[in-house]
């Protein structure tokens, strides 16, 4: 019998530069500096899970989102992912959702690199370039706190895989007033942050991610007469949503001095559209998403 021997060494990967990728893109100046950002200012991505980015819009146009229309237009994305674990993944790697119209990786702007996955050790201009498995760990390693406010079951903590994002933070919270089924959870939610900022440490840098969930399911209880949800609930979610941040982002700049925020949906969903109902499933409306980012 003849013995079959195999090389379990691999030949090491060819790192493809990200400057590679794009050099046939005509890559536009970035908006905002994340090498400037990181180490100035606190960062805060806010996660408005589930919203469908035309919800977004027309609560935008109507003028009924005062606090975020305040930061500038909602931008057209695509979702990372088409329902929480593989987008917060993506998120968490430094992928945020990409231009609707993007052909080509190296259309994105990276605002943070993640080094050594094949994409070379140097990032596009702008890009903060960190190591490690998520931007928290590179942050961390770069003076930053920390924190996780949950909302989903996938950041519970009760159950193992509700374990997993909020252990990639120094810190994380989550307790029941902040879950789905509770219509007053973004206000508990900014309730306890706010207390929580006035113990914080000014002389320290604070990342902070925020996961949202008053938009998911169920969301009937913010639309007077509603027994059920549907899109017109999934905007009055938002509304209220937007009430809420106007005092996390007021009280923030009250104790802290201002931030950098990244404020985005990880997903949307369906009210019936072409028969298909809530999301983990690729339909337009589940992988089209609102996303800006701006200075308070």
């Amino acid at each position: 019998m003849t013995e079959q021997i195999h090389n379990t060494q691999q030949p090491a990967a060819r790192e493809v530069p990200f400057q590679m990728l794009a050099a046939s893109q005509k890559r536009q100046k970035p908006s905002v500096d994340m090498t400037r950002v990181v180490g100035t200012r606190d960062i805060l991505l806010v996660c408005l899970d589930t919203l469908r980015y035309d919800a977004a819009i027309q609560e935008e146009a109507a003028g009924t989102t005062p606090v975020l229309n305040r930061y500038g237009p909602w931008e057209k994305r695509q979702a990372p992912g088409n329902f929480t674990w593989p987008s917060h993944h993506s998120m968490f790697s430094g992928f945020l959702p990409s231009p609707f119209d993007a052909r080509h990786i190296g259309d994105q702007e990276l605002l943070f690199f993640p080094k050594g996955v094949g994409l070379g050790q140097k990032g596009p201009e702008g890009a903060y370039a960190f190591s490690g498995s998520t931007i928290m760990e590179g942050l961390g390693r770069d003076g930053y706190a920390t924190w996780c406010v949950g909302g989903v079951a996938f950041f519970d903590k009760r159950s193992d895989m509700g374990k997993v994002f909020p252990g990639y933070f120094q810190e994380s919270f989550w307790n029941p007033s902040f879950g789905c089924p509770v219509k007053d959870s973004t206000r508990n939610q900014v309730d306890f942050l706010l207390k929580k900022l006035d113990k914080a440490d000014p002389g320290k840098r604070i990342f902070l991610y925020l996961n949202v969930d008053a938009i998911h399911y169920p969301n009937c209880f913010y639309l007077e007469g509603a027994d059920h949800d549907n899109l017109e609930s999934h905007k009055a979610a938002l509304r209220y949503v937007d009430r809420e941040l106007g005092r996390l982002f007021e009280g923030w700049k009250a104790m802290r001095g201002g931030a950098f925020v990244i404020c985005c949906s990880d997903h949307g969903t369906c009210y019936g559209e072409d028969g298909c109902h809530f999301h983990g499933i690729n339909h337009p409306v589940v992988n089209t998403v609102p996303y800006k980012h701006f200075f308070l």
